[in-house]
């Protein structure tokens, strides 16, 4: 048996936009650097680990155990995330401390958000 169904008009949309508007160039390079960043488990685990830390920071020296990298593999994840914005490094001695830029995980999620 065969439904009638109401026909729309052109002005109703057929869809929600996933984004609050068109992404520029930039802000779209910006974000992807972003999210490829986050594509990685181990980098996810590493911004989980230092928001965990005492002050909300680590040494690169206590990130290694967690996730079971050598530190020279340990630094080349950190230097992805603090490239992306969503950490920030301090030399301290011989020691590199890194902070997660919670305002950047906020602004990528914003950007998708209808």
């Amino acid at each position: 048996m065969a439904i009638d169904l109401p026909l729309l008009s052109r002005d109703t949309a057929c869809c929600t936009p996933v984004t609050r508007g068109v992404v520029t160039i930039d802000a779209a390079e910006r974000l992807a650097r972003t999210f490829k960043a986050l594509g990685d488990p181990t980098r996810v685990r590493l911004l989980s680990l230092i928001s965990a830390g005492p002050d909300g920071e680590a040494c690169i020296c206590d990130l290694t155990g967690p996730v079971g990298l050598s530190q020279p593999t340990v630094s080349h994840h950190m230097r992805q995330l603090v490239d992306a914005g969503l950490a920030t490094r301090e030399q301290r001695g011989r020691w590199a401390y890194y902070r997660v830029v919670d305002d950047a995980l906020h602004r990528a999620a914003d950007a998708l958000r209808p």
